[in-house]
C-alpha cells in the first residue's frame, strides 16, 4: 500500500502517460475516415434498425398481443426507451471516436468486457443471421417460376397430407409449409440427426457472404454508397404491396384487427414487456452496431437529429409492414372463411409460410412474391454488413499495425473474417440447419442480449455518470440534452432494463421449434452460446483489475483521473 504523496505521483504519471499514448497513436495511425456526406450516416443507421424483425416479429407480436393495443406500451417503450438509449449510445461513439471496445474501455474501464461481448454476439449472430438472408435468395430465385412451387401439392417433395389451402388441423400441412420444410431444407427430424449439407443453400450462402463483402471491403466509403439503394428501397416495395393488398377482398377485416384494440390484452405484463424488448432488438441497443457507425461521424454532428430520424423511421416502417402484414392476413382469412385471430402465425414461418401462400393465391404472383423477397434481401443486407462492421471496427481499433502487417491490406483482413464466419455458417445449411439455428437465435437474441444491454447501461449511465455524458454532447454540439433525456438515462431505462431482464428470466422457456423441444444437451450447447459472449463482461473487470496497480480504491480514483484527461486529449485531437 502506498502513501498519499506517491497516489498523486501514480495519478500525474497514469494521466502523462495517457497523453502520451494517445499523442502517439495519433501519429502512427492514419486519420479516422468519416461518412462522405453526413446523409449516408442516417441512412446506415436505418438500414441497421430496420430489418427484418419489422417484417415479422413486430407484426407476430400484434397479432399475439391484441392488435391495436400492441401500439400503446410501443409506442410508450419508444418514448422512453428507445430514443434515449440510441442517444447515449450514438454519443459515447461520436465522442470516442472508436468502436464498443474502446468506447466502453473509456468511459468504464471495469466493464470494458460490455464492448467485447458486443463484438462476441455481433460475430455469432452474424454467422447464422446470414442464413436468413440465404433463405430470401432461395425463395428469390424460386419466385421465377410459374407457377409459384409453393402454390399447389403436385410436387415430389409433397407428403400425403399436404392441402392447397391452409387448416389449423395438425394432420395436414400446406404446400407452402412443405416447400419450407421438405423443399428448401429438407430438415431432418430433430437435432440429433444431422443429415447432410444442403449443396443448393451452402452456394447461396456463398453467395451471401459475397454481396456483405462487396458492401463494406473499403468501409464507410462503399457501405454508405450503397445505403441510398438497400436502405430505400424497401419502402418502395413496402408501399407497392400495400396498395395492391388493400385491394384485395377481406383486407378490410385484417386491418381492423391490426389497429382495433383489445384494451383487456394491456392488463397482461407480457405485452408490456414484449413491446419494450421488441423496440429494444429492433433499434439494436447492445448490439454495437450503431454505436460503431456513429465513430465515423464529425465531432459535431447534431446527434440528436440522427436519433430521432433513425428510431421514428424504425417505428413507422414496423407500423407500415403491419399494415402490408394484416391486410394479406384478412385477403387469406377471406378465402378460407375463417377469422383473421384462427390464422396460424409464428415468427419466421410469418414470412416464409403464411405470407408466400397469400402470394399464390394473389394475381401476378411471381411479381409480387419477386418484390417481397428482394426487399427482405436488402433488409437482411443492411443488418447483416451493421453487424460485420462491428467487428471491423473494433479489431482494426485494437491491432491496427498487426492487421496490416499480416493482411496487407483492410481489404483482405475483411474477406478472411468474412470467410470465417462463411465457415462458421455451415451447420446452418445442413439438414439440421433450421434446428442450429433456432437455438442460436434464442439463446443469443433472447438471453445474452438482455444481459448486455444490463450492463451497458449501468456502465455508461451509472459509472461514467449522466453529467460526464451531458458535458460531452455539450462539447459537440454546444447544448446539453434536456431534463427528459438525463431522467431517462438516470433513472427510468435502468429500472426498465432491470424489469425486462427479471422477467425474461421468469418467464424464460427452453428453445423448441414448433412442437420440437431441444433435448437437455442441446439447451446445454444453447447456454454455451450465451456465455461466449456474456463470459467477457466479467473478464473484462478482472483483467482491469489485475493490471492496474494499488487496491480497489486507488484503481478506482485513477480510472476517475484517466476519463478527465481522455477526454482532454480527444478534444485537443479534434482541435488539431
Amino acid at each position: 500500500r502506498v502513501s498519499c504523496s506517491t497516489d498523486t505521483e501514480i495519478l500525474r504519471n497514469s494521466a502523462v502517460a495517457s497523453k502520451k499514448d494517445s499523442m502517439d497513436q495519433q501519429e502512427q495511425e492514419p486519420s479516422r475516415p468519416t461518412w462522405s456526406r453526413q446523409i449516408e450516416f442516417t441512412l446506415a443507421g436505418i438500414g441497421c434498425a430496420v430489418g427484418l424483425g419489422n417484417v415479422w416479429r413486430f407484426p407476430y407480436l400484434c397479432y399475439r398481443s391484441g392488435g391495436g393495443a400492441f401500439l400503446v406500451p410501443y409506442l410508450f417503450m419508444l418514448v422512453v426507451l428507445g430514443i434515449p438509449l440510441l442517444y447515449m449510445e450514438l454519443t459515447v461513439g461520436q465522442y470516442t471516436r472508436r468502436g464498443p471496445v474502446h468506447a466502453l474501455a473509456t468511459v468504464c474501464p471495469l466493464l470494458k468486457g460490455v464492448g467485447m461481448a458486443s463484438v462476441a454476439i455481433s460475430f455469432i449472430m452474424c454467422t447464422y443471421y446470414n442464413v436468413v438472408i440465404t433463405w430470401a435468395l432461395y425463395y428469390l430465385f424460386s419466385s421465377f417460376q410459374a407457377p409459384l412451387p409453393w402454390q399447389s401439392c403436385n410436387n415430389t417433395w409433397n407428403t400425403p397430407n399436404c392441402t392447397d389451402q391452409a387448416t389449423n388441423s395438425s394432420y395436414s400441412s400446406t404446400a407452402s409449409q412443405e416447400f419450407f420444410n421438405y423443399r428448401m431444407l429438407d430438415q431432418t427430424s430433430g437435432v440429433e440427426e444431422a443429415g447432410t449439407l444442403r449443396w443448393e443453400l451452402f452456394l447461396i450462402l456463398i453467395l451471401a457472404w459475397i454481396l456483405i463483402y462487396l458492401c463494406i471491403f473499403k468501409g464507410v466509403k462503399s457501405t454508405g454508397k450503397v445505403v441510398y439503394f438497400t436502405a430505400l428501397f424497401p419502402y418502395v416495395i413496402l408501399i407497392a404491396l400495400l396498395i395492391n393488398n388493400v385491394q384485395l377482398p377481406g383486407a378490410s377485416d385484417g386491418i381492423a384487427f391490426f389497429i382495433v384494440p383489445e384494451w383487456e390484452k394491456l392488463r397482461s405484463v407480457e405485452v408490456w414487456v414484449n413491446a419494450a424488448a421488441q423496440i429494444f432488438n429492433s433499434i439494436g441497443i447492445g448490439f454495437g452496431s450503431l454505436l460503431a457507425m456513429s465513430s465515423y461521424n464529425s465531432f459535431n454532428n447534431n446527434v440528436l437529429k440522427d436519433t430521432l430520424f433513425i428510431s421514428i423511421t424504425n417505428s413507422l416502417t414496423s407500423i407500415l409492414a403491419g399494415f402490408v402484414i394484416f391486410s394479406a392476413f384478412g385477403y387469406m382469412s377471406y378465402l378460407q372463411g375463417i377469422p383473421v385471430s384462427q390464422l396460424a402465425v409464428d415468427g419466421p414461418g410469418l414470412v416464409y409460410v403464411v405470407y408466400p401462400q397469400a402470394f399464390a393465391n394473389m394475381p401476378v404472383s411471381q411479381l409480387w412474391a419477386v418484390l417481397f423477397f428482394f426487399m427482405l434481401l436488402c433488409l437482411g443486407l443492411d443488418s447483416e454488413f451493421a453487424m460485420v462492421e462491428v467487428m471491423v471496427t473494433s479489431f482494426m481499433d485494437e491491432f491496427y499495425h498487426q492487421v496490416l502487417r499480416i493482411f496487407k491490406r483492410k481489404e483482405f483482413f475483411i474477406l478472411v473474417l468474412c470467410g470465417v464466419a462463411l465457415l462458421l455458417g455451415i451447420p446452418c445449411v445442413m439438414q439440421v440447419g433450421i434446428y442450429v439455428f433456432q437455438l442460436m437465435d434464442h439463446y443469443t437474441a433472447i438471453v445474452s442480449i438482455m444481459f448486455l444491454a444490463f450492463f451497458e447501461i449501468i456502465a455508461i449511465c451509472w459509472s461514467y455518470g449522466v453529467k460526464r455524458l451531458s458535458s460531452n454532447l455539450e462539447e459537440m454540439t454546444g447544448g446539453r440534452p434536456n431534463i427528459f433525456f438525463r431522467l431517462c438515462w438516470l433513472i427510468v431505462d435502468p429500472v426498465l432494463i432491470t424489469v425486462i431482464l427479471i422477467f425474461s428470466i421468469i418467464q424464460f422457456k427452453p428453445a423448441r421449434y414448433g412442437n420440437y423441444v431441444f433435448p437437455p444437451w442441446a439447451q446445454g450447447v444453447g447456454w454455451i452460446i450465451a456465455l461466449a459472449s456474456i463470459i467477457w463482461i466479467p473478464l473484462g473487470a478482472i483483467h482491469t483489475l489485475w493490471v492496474l496497480p494499488g487496491s480497489l480504491t486507488e484503481v478506482t480514483d485513477i480510472t476517475s483521473a484517466l476519463k478527465t484527461e481522455i477526454g482532454v486529449v480527444i478534444k485537443k485531437m479534434y482541435e488539431c
